[in-house]
């Protein structure tokens, strides 16, 4: 039963709150009028206009989602470089020097990797355009094996045939999407430096500015923990990057055992592959085993089967030893989490996922486990 509204409370029409205006003289609500004396309408309003708010900002995050990544990763390469830059910084040199050290050091390393690689590709280009003249007089010859090839695929006949049928506007639709893509990676790369090096030059300022979010009695505590979890991550890096140096030797001693050519290439671009989580071993191994087939099949297959064992002891014994001496994280939330953050974010995701894990375990330790453990 409906409780009845008092009907003189000395109050005015105009001075009746909202709640009490939504109801009439005999205790019921007036009609038209919602929880809290709103009206329906303005309700219905009020809860389309918030279903909007929320569909554009998920659209948004959607739209903008590969240049957050972009941030994210160079967020966290200027991370992992900070224990360099502090180092540099304590020797009374100026942060943006320290940090033009330490760019000027990464390029020299790109520069060096270039040297290494790019004589090898020139060289093998140059080989197969000289030699394409070789296979072209090959297929018109019946007797050669590929002219044989030739008289019963008729390979020559079908690529005429394509082109002829509108081939050729495909070939160039595919040429302006390879541009596309060098284009598209190029600004990504120049996106991630600039925005690097703008937080490596003002990273103590965006620490100071964050912290000016907590308490004044709690920031010293949350800047000790701030600066442990900067701390870890530089040690994760340092971490993955002596794996790769191991997956480097592994892969140069190799080259050179079995006679694969350009092992010192190979040996650096598997160290740059291995910093890539999950499949930057394996997509370097393939790319090693192919290059493997112009010494022989037998030791293209060897070539395979030398990675498929590396990739198995550096998953289950060198990452995860080392990652736990660097960063002291059980070898289980390694793998899990690279694992899930590969399938969230792709590479960029592996790549922050220990850090990320390193971070949450300290801060559960801190406020958390210590709370649990003295109660």
């Amino acid at each position: 039963m409906t409780p009845a509204r008092p009907e003189g409370d000395g109050q005015g029409e105009g001075d009746r709150d909202p709640a009490q205006a939504s109801w009439d003289g005999g205790g019921r609500r007036r009609r038209g009028t919602g929880p809290g004396g709103r009206s329906w309408a303005a309700i219905g309003f009020g809860l389309g206009l918030g279903a909007t708010l929320a569909w554009l900002t998920v659209q948004t995050v959607l739209e903008v989602g590969s240049l957050l990544t972009l941030l994210l990763l160079a967020g966290f390469i200027a991370i992992a470089l900070e224990p360099v830059v502090a180092w540099l910084a304590r020797y009374r040199m100026r942060r943006s020097w320290a940090v033009a050290v330490v760019l000027v050091v990464l390029v020299a390393l790109f520069g060096g990797f270039l040297a290494l690689v790019v004589p090898p590709v020139a060289d093998e280009v140059n080989a197969l355009v000289k030699a394409a003249p070789g296979w072209l007089r090959a297929l018109h010859n019946h007797n050669s094996a590929l002219g044989r090839f030739e008289d019963r695929y008729h390979v020559l006949a079908k690529i005429k045939q394509q082109f002829s049928s509108g081939g050729a506007s495909g070939l160039a639709g595919g040429v302006l999407g390879a541009g596309k893509l060098v284009v598209g990676a190029v600004t990504a790369a120049v996106i991630v430096l600039v925005v690097m090096v703008y937080v490596m030059v003002f990273l103590p300022g965006l620490k100071r500015f964050g912290l000016r979010f907590v308490a004044a009695s709690k920031r010293p505590h949350v800047q000790d923990v701030t600066d442990e979890i900067l701390n870890r991550v530089g040690r994760y890096m340092l971490g993955n990057v002596v794996t790769s140096v191991i997956a480097g030797l592994a892969t140069f001693l190799w080259c050179v055992a079995t006679g694969v050519p350009y092992p010192a290439a190979l040996g650096v671009f598997i160290a740059l592959m291995d910093l890539i989580p999950i499949v930057g071993t394996t997509i370097g191994g393939f790319v090693v085993s192919l290059v493997a087939l112009s010494v022989s099949l037998p030791i293209a297959l060897a070539t395979a089967g030398f990675y498929v064992a590396f990739r198995l002891a550096e998953d289950y014994l060198i990452v995860p030893r080392v990652m736990r001496f660097a960063v002291d994280v059980h070898p289980l939330v390694t793998v899990v989490g690279v694992l899930i953050g590969g399938a969230l974010l792709g590479i960029v995701g592996a790549l922050v996922a220990i850090p990320t894990a390193v971070a949450i375990d300290l801060v559960l330790e801190e406020h958390l486990f210590s709370r649990t453990d003295a109660s």
